[in-house]
């Protein structure tokens, strides 16, 4: 979500630095690829929905030359 997005970039080098001694390594290593995942499925989300709007276009044309 937009919202975790925001929180992730104001975690300074500070912060990390506290939140790996308060949670520990493993925690921030799974925050920081969940991060990644929801940036990765955004863009393929993207990507589907703009293929999807590609072969209806290209539908509705080829109904409109016949």
């Amino acid at each position: 979500s937009k919202t975790f997005e925001r929180s992730l970039r104001m975690i300074e080098a500070s912060n990390i630095v506290q939140l790996l001694g308060n949670f520990g390594f493993p925690i921030v290593v799974s925050i920081y690829l969940l991060h990644r995942f929801e940036n990765k499925l955004e863009a393929l989300e993207n990507s589907l929905h703009n293929l999807s709007n590609t072969v209806v276009h290209n539908l509705e044309k080829k109904k409109g030359g016949k």
